[in-house]
C-alpha cells in the first residue's frame, strides 16, 4: 500500500513542479512519477527533513515539491541551456 502512495503523491508532485517549470506538455504521466519520486530524494538530501520516500507530512510534500523543482531546473539547464 505504501509503495502506490508514493507512486500517486510522486505523480501529483511531478505534474506540479512540470507545470510551475513549463515542461507539461513534454511529459507523460510516467516522466511525472519518476520526476516526483527522484525529486523527492533530492530535496530530502540537498534541504534535509524528510522526503516522501520517509513519510508524508506537510513538511516532506514541501521539500520534495522543492526537489521536483530543482529537479526540473537542472534537467532544463543541461538540455536548453537556461533554466526556464
Amino acid at each position: 500500500m505504501g509503495l502506490i502512495v508514493l507512486l500517486v503523491v510522486g505523480g501529483v508532485l511531478g505534474w506540479l513542479a512540470s507545470i510551475v517549470m513549463r515542461t507539461d506538455a513534454q511529459q507523460g504521466i510516467f516522466l511525472n512519477v519518476v520526476v516526483g519520486i527522484v525529486g523527492a530524494m533530492l530535496g530530502g538530501l540537498l534541504l534535509g527533513g524528510g522526503s516522501i520516500t520517509n513519510g508524508i507530512s506537510g513538511a516532506s510534500l514541501i521539500v520534495s515539491f522543492v526537489g521536483a523543482l530543482i529537479l526540473l531546473a537542472i534537467v532544463n539547464l543541461v538540455r536548453r541551456g537556461s533554466v526556464r
